[in-house]
């Protein structure tokens, strides 16, 4: 009876020290910043941390992913509406205003949905979430923020100095590539602002992407029937939607066919610019050549199955895609966005292109013109080692997390 007493003292005492941590996203859809966090989430101690993790949409192929010890919840229910369809607009509409009003007013969040709980950390996830948890109304918090993407160059809104300035008010300032670290310390103007900036590589399972690289690939209804001359195939994967260039990769696709090379090329995902990407692809008339794949809930296979991998985005923080095709021991072709250098090594581990549609035309046609100029890529990735990898970079962020 002692025992069970002195077991159950311990137990209690352990769970009273426990953290309690809210950590903020928009939902888990199949994106990069998404699929990060539920890694992170998935290989944190449950006995050190009492999560809840706070989504504006219970959505997103990551939710059942998510830890059953991690408290999940939510401001609205359903899947993104991407469309301006009239029988969605109303629905759309309340959500917009509904999540505004508890922005607006974040004691009524805090009050409502998150009980007047008290926690020691608030996690702003991606770095759209900054003003929601800078306004908490728990002054005692510590705060922290991720951020994924080069700020000066998002889709939505491109960030000032004044903007990013903004960030300085989080206790600690994550970011994920040397890049980003150097844009942030640049507008540091204390000692103290520079040590909130920490550069930490993206938690990512490598076991994971090589294991379901050997699962059969799903066949998509895009899918058009394997040639038998075995054309080249080019991959690209990510969220459909601007930032990723996949307009550009179409159109140097069928410049390269006009020109007489023969090659197909797979994008892989989905997105809200799916259906004008999918339009784009038929007024270029590269329909039998370009296929598209939709969402798929693992991209491996078809990274596995191509010859060489496309990275034809506008801007990133720190593609995560990249570090799969590296794992995967892929033909690497990059336009010169935030991330690459860094994780190509000044293009050692893969061919760097000007970011531009021109600069894809050059690479795409150095890939089909002289393909044995890619055995070099190919020779330094056999050996190569990551320098950064799942634990290490778990490790980092819990230590983070502890000292605040």
């Amino acid at each position: 009876m002692d025992k069970a007493l002195k077991q159950y003292e311990k137990d209690s005492d352990r769970i009273r020290k426990k953290k309690k941590i809210l950590i903020r996203i928009g939902s888990l859809r199949h994106g990069g910043a998404e699929k990060v966090l539920v890694t992170f989430l998935k290989n944190l101690p449950p006995h050190k941390y009492e999560i809840d993790l706070l989504l504006n949409l219970y959505s997103g192929k990551y939710l059942p992913e998510v830890p059953s010890w991690i408290n999940v919840l939510y401001l609205n229910k359903g899947v993104m509406i991407t469309t301006n369809r009239p029988q969605d607009i109303p629905k759309k509409a309340f959500r917009v205003i509904y999540q505004s009003l508890l922005k607006k007013f974040p004691k009524l969040l805090y009050s409502k949905i998150l009980s007047n709980k008290k926690y020691d950390v608030e996690f702003a996830a991606i770095h759209g979430f900054r003003d929601e948890i800078l306004n908490s109304p728990l002054k005692s918090s510590k705060k922290i923020v991720w951020i994924h993407n080069d700020l000066r160059k998002t889709h939505f809104h491109n960030y000032t100095d004044d903007e990013i300035r903004k960030f300085f008010g989080f206790d600690k300032i994550l970011v994920i590539s040397e890049h980003i670290q150097k844009d942030f310390e640049s507008l540091a103007r204390t000692e103290d602002e520079k040590s909130r900036i920490v550069r930490v590589y993206n938690p990512l399972d490598t076991e994971e992407i090589l294991r379901k690289s050997q699962e059969p690939r799903v066949r998509s209804q895009d899918q058009q029937p394997e040639t038998s001359n075995q054309q080249p195939v080019f991959v690209s994967v990510g969220t459909v939607f601007p930032q990723k260039g996949f307009d550009r990769l179409l159109k140097v696709h069928k410049k390269l066919l006009d020109e007489g090379f023969s090659h197909r090329i797979k994008i892989v995902g989905d997105g809200y610019d799916f259906e004008n990407i999918k339009n784009l692809r038929k007024e270029l008339h590269v329909e039998e050549t370009a296929e598209m794949t939709g969402f798929t809930d693992n991209p491996y296979p078809h990274f596995k199955n191509a010859d060489f991998y496309v990275l034809s985005s506008r801007y990133e923080g720190f593609p995560t895609v990249l570090f799969e095709a590296i794992t995967l021991k892929k033909n690497i072709i990059a336009t010169d966005v935030s991330g690459v250098r860094e994780m190509l090594e000044d293009g050692k581990l893969g061919l760097i292109v000007d970011n531009s549609e021109e600069g894809i035309y050059e690479g795409m046609k150095q890939a089909l013109k002289h393909p044995e100029n890619f055995s070099k890529y190919r020779a330094a990735l056999i050996d190569y080692q990551m320098p950064f990898n799942l634990q290490n970079s778990v490790n980092k962020i819990i230590e983070i997390i502890d000292k605040l």
